[in-house]
């Protein structure tokens, strides 16, 4: 029994392209629910705070305690370069005896900074400038990082 070399090849050439079409995706960061965020209310303490959600990827005592987790997803598509799909920064306020006083979570919408949980885009404001290099900053980073 022979077999014909356009019958072998035509599944492989198939798999080859079909195969190359695939999105892989990843995670990166703390991927915080939006039942984790529920689970932590105005009025929590810091070890409620890391007990639900975890170590925070960094920390500012600025203007109060800060806990900053910071997570963003890419995707790569056969031999093309990562895509950011979306970036988010949740930030936990603390107030000075070390209580919850408020969460936002910060993502990109049109091209600027928007708080997912109350609906709005913050203006000004030390904070504000530091979320902004940090959504911004991963989709053009200057310093090759």
């Amino acid at each position: 029994m022979k077999i014909k070399s356009h019958v072998v090849m035509l599944p492989i050439l198939l798999g080859l392209t079909v195969g190359g079409c695939f999105t892989q995706t990843f995670n990166h960061g703390h991927s915080i629910s939006p039942d984790m965020l529920q689970q932590v209310q105005v009025g929590s303490s810091k070890e409620n705070v890391e007990l639900v959600l975890g170590s925070p990827s960094t920390t500012s005592d600025i203007s109060g305690l800060t806990y900053y987790y910071i997570s963003q997803v890419s995707e790569t598509t056969a031999f093309l370069g990562n895509k950011i799909v979306e970036q988010r920064v949740v930030a936990v306020y603390f107030d000075e005896d070390g209580f919850v006083k408020d969460i936002a979570n910060y993502g990109m919408q049109d091209g600027k900074v928007f708080d997912f949980i109350t609906r709005t885009t913050r203006t000004g404001g030390a904070d504000y400038g530091f979320i902004t290099q940090i959504l911004r900053g991963a989709t053009t980073p200057s310093l090759g990082l």
